[in-house]
């Protein structure tokens, strides 16, 4: 005989709820600081129109973390503890990135913003039945992430210096930041 499939106990949606809102503050809060070094970076240089790209691209990720941070604050729902860990981490990976040039600023967008993209999409299968307008929301934010993904390839991410290595190291670092900041 087989036995039932585990019920979740009495909690467990508010539990998982916070994990999403929590990992997906922290993301957002993540890729405006990581914008913001790489349009520092690119400001003082010949690459001007670059800062302002990646300005613009800071400025809509700031709507997604205002829409965060006003979920948390309704829901009673803390953000992650790494949060100051996380903003330099992301300021550093900005800055760091758009010093090694273009190509590998563009880079860094595109293997973040794909991590970012599975990641919503996974939500939004989750969320579909439970929240239809949470799980609406998130599928816009992917959709917006799914764009700055597909520029960044347009203006050649995949011709970065030592790009596959670039991009693992990213994609492995934002994933373990979603594992660490659903549960801190």
């Amino acid at each position: 005989m087989t036995p039932s499939p585990k019920r979740p106990g009495p909690g467990e949606g508010r539990r998982r709820l916070e994990e999403m809102l929590r990992v997906d503050h922290a993301g957002e809060l993540a890729a405006v600081h990581i914008y913001r070094g790489q349009s520092r970076v690119f400001s003082d240089t010949p690459h001007k129109e670059l800062s302002r790209q990646f300005t613009k691209m800071q400025g809509e990720e700031q709507v997604h973390l205002d829409a965060f941070e006003t979920l948390l604050r309704e829901k009673n729902i803390r953000p992650t503890l790494m949060t100051p860990v996380w903003r330099v981490a992301a300021t550093a990976l900005g800055v760091g990135t758009a010093l090694l040039g273009e190509k590998a600023a563009h880079a860094c967008t595109e293997a973040v913003e794909a991590v970012i993209g599975e990641h919503y999409a996974g939500q939004v299968a989750e969320l579909e039945d439970t929240d239809p307008e949470l799980a609406a929301q998130l599928s816009q934010f992917r959709d917006d992430e799914l764009g700055h993904h597909d520029q960044a390839i347009a203006q050649g991410a995949h011709e970065a210096p030592a790009y596959p290595l670039l991009s693992a190291v990213v994609q492995a670092g934002c994933r373990l930041a979603i594992r660490i900041s659903e549960k801190i």
